[in-house]
């Protein structure tokens, strides 16, 4: 029997099967956090990448975003080779490490221009070239979802995440949805609904993306909740998320959103990348991780050595 993910060591999370490393996240009763990091963004700790110090401050899951998988680099990541950067940030931090990937949608109704990634770079979309090299890469988790005014619908969502569990679905955990718009209409509480939660989950997604409460319009706790019941009902996970920089708010506001994402019943809580820009803020993963599993749990994920 897998360890929760509270109390695993580097050293045997290194050898969990996909199946073993879901039980973990589940076992461990909504108390996984995973910290989003901007991959060719500048470390907050010039020498020291973004990865390791989220991990330092008790993150168990490292997202890596706007990272190019066809040309995979990371900020202050000593790899010697494109090919070992994943497994680099895996040794170095002894966390799981995801990687976002982008369904962009052609006919999305953009209504917004901002864009976070070049939708030229096909390194950073969802195509099969794409999700066969991340898992080549050695990820521990694809997650479908889409950075502002990319112009990814939940349509394409859906589609991309039956791809990926044909292509990759038995080695990788698929995790799939939006924390915001993306650039679309598809804003607010209209992000998401309970047959799309059952269409995601129908198509392969093990955990279902979600904003959190209290980060976009109309995302309150109560509605939230019914969501996270829906795809636990379908079979999925949940992760709740702050992709509206809110991960860079005060450590009040970080403490009420996760008082509210435990209240929903979610299974992971997703911090994002831009507590000023790279990273969430460290002071508010540390916070995040008392509110939601006490000083105890906080401080020996912060603490314990990855050659246990």
């Amino acid at each position: 029997m897998p360890k929760r993910i509270l109390d695993v060591t580097a050293r045997e999370l290194a050898g969990y099967t996909k199946a073993e490393k879901l039980a973990a996240i589940r076992g461990s009763e909504g108390r996984t956090i995973a910290s989003e990091i901007i991959c060719p963004a500048m470390p907050l700790v010039y020498d020291v990448s973004n990865a390791e110090l989220a991990a330092s401050q008790g993150a168990d899951v490292i997202i890596l975003n706007v990272l190019d998988v066809l040309a995979p680099a990371v900020q202050a990541i000593p790899a010697e080779e494109p090919d070992d950067v994943i497994r680099t940030v895996r040794r170095l931090t002894g966390r799981l490490v995801g990687v976002n990937l982008e369904p962009v949608d052609p006919s999305a109704d953009l209504l917004t221009a901002a864009r976070v990634t070049d939708v030229s770079t096909d390194g950073r979309l969802a195509t099969p070239e794409t999700l066969r090299r991340a898992a080549e890469l050695g990820v521990d988790l694809i997650v479908l979802t889409g950075n502002p005014g990319m112009g990814v619908t939940t349509t394409s969502i859906i589609r991309w995440t039956e791809v990926a569990r044909d292509l990759v679905g038995d080695q990788v955990i698929i995790v799939a949805g939006k924390m915001h718009a993306a650039g679309t209409s598809e804003a607010g509480s209209a992000i998401i609904d309970d047959e799309t939660i059952e269409d995601l989950v129908r198509a392969g997604a093990d955990v279902v993306l979600l904003p959190a409460p209290g980060t976009v319009p109309g995302c309150h706790e109560a509605g939230v909740r019914g969501w996270v019941e829906a795809a636990h009902r379908a079979g999925a996970l949940t992760m709740t998320a702050i992709g509206t920089s809110q991960e860079g708010a005060d450590v009040d506001t970080i403490r009420a959103i996760a008082l509210m994402a435990k209240m929903t019943g979610t299974d992971i809580h997703h911090l994002g990348d831009c507590g000023y820009y790279g990273i969430t803020l460290p002071e508010n993963l540390v916070a995040y991780g008392i509110t939601i599993r006490g000083k105890r749990h906080t401080y020996r994920r912060m603490a314990m050595s990855l050659l246990r």
